[in-house]
């Protein structure tokens, strides 16, 4: 570390998020995931470090930042100098960077495996459970960044959605983003799905169209959880749903009334126990919007959408993770 690194390390001080993030992660066990997404030969100039790219990446979406303005603090922030590893004389990637980089790795599809690492040291650390009582599954509306042409009446939110997708006209730039409707309000966008423990710590994402119904989905979000129960509301109270969990995890999807047949006593218990332990997925939304932008999409399409739903995961387990912690002011080791 030369004298610049040192100095302004000491002035940003050991309670800084990103220096705490910093000393937590292991970030070279990154490096092979994002080769991988990069599909680099190794012939040729090799441009930037992607874990520096990766670092400006998070940066980027902690703190809202655009690729020019993420290109402009990162020459005048001294924190992102340091979080990046950039001296005074290095190199700053431009913004052409950022955008080529971030492509790159939604073309190769690593950004569920860069979660998966991100949660699996957080586990390591002893932070998050790596065997959860509950895992709990729900998903929210992401509105499109694509302005509509025009408007057109959006088909009601389906609970069940076992009958397909009704075909719709499409009238907006971005060619994945379809209306629903929820209540009074019609949202041309995009749905995301998640998948948390207890604790909070988000594990899994899934990014569809806005009318996709949510019940379809529940299959794919329960893949790999490893918890005992699966905690969901009633728009996944189908008996696929419910057949998908027996002999693998405790049934906790909520209880739903049906014609001529109205929810017993003992039900609505059991609703109202489930309701109080999935609060923590909604706080988890609740962060990945205020804080990480996850309220509207920064990009056209489903695939860059689930880039930015993956990224909003890793920026909120990692603000958990950092909140957890304090650093030794000495050695900028985990105390």
């Amino acid at each position: 570390m030369d004298l610049f690194l040192r100095e302004a390390t000491e002035r940003i001080g050991a309670d800084d998020a990103l220096s705490k993030i910093d000393a937590l992660m292991d970030w070279p066990s990154f490096s092979p995931i994002l080769e991988r997404g990069l599909g680099r030969s190794g012939v040729g100039p090799q441009g930037y470090d992607p874990l520096v790219l990766f670092k400006c990446l998070l940066i980027g979406q902690w703190h809202g930042l655009s690729d020019p303005k993420l290109a402009r603090a990162l020459k005048v922030r001294l924190d992102f100098m340091i979080f990046c590893g950039l001296n005074l004389h290095a190199r700053v990637p431009d913004e052409t960077s950022h955008c080529r980089f971030r492509n790159a790795l939604v073309r190769g599809g690593v950004y569920d495996d860069l979660l998966a690492e991100v949660c699996r040291q957080i586990e390591g650390h002893g932070l998050k459970l790596k065997e959860a009582e509950a895992a709990i599954i729900d998903a929210t509306l992401v509105e499109s960044a694509a302005r509509p042409r025009t408007h057109i009446d959006a088909p009601e939110d389906r609970a069940e959605g076992e009958a397909p997708d009704d075909p719709q006209m499409h009238f907006s730039a971005d060619p994945d983003a379809r209306w629903v409707k929820k209540g009074s309000k019609s949202t041309l966008g995009y749905k995301a799905f998640a998948r948390t423990d207890e604790e909070g710590f988000v594990d899994k994402v899934h990014t569809t169209p806005a009318n996709q119904a949510e019940s379809p989905q529940f299959g794919t979000m329960i893949d790999g959880a490893n918890a005992q129960r699966v905690l969901a509301d009633k728009a996944y109270a189908s008996k696929a749903n419910r057949a998908s969990l027996r002999g693998k995890y405790q049934d906790g999807i909520m209880r739903k009334a049906a014609r001529n047949r109205p929810l017993r006593a003992s039900e609505k218990r059991f609703n109202k126990l489930i309701s109080k332990r999935r609060f923590r997925v909604e706080q988890c939304f609740g962060t990945m919007k205020r804080l990480f932008g996850l309220h509207r999409a920064r990009y056209f399409g489903v695939g860059k959408t689930h880039a930015q739903m993956a990224m909003a995961a890793i920026g909120q387990n990692l603000l958990k993770a950092a909140n957890k912690i304090t650093l030794n002011t000495q050695t900028r080791a985990i105390a």
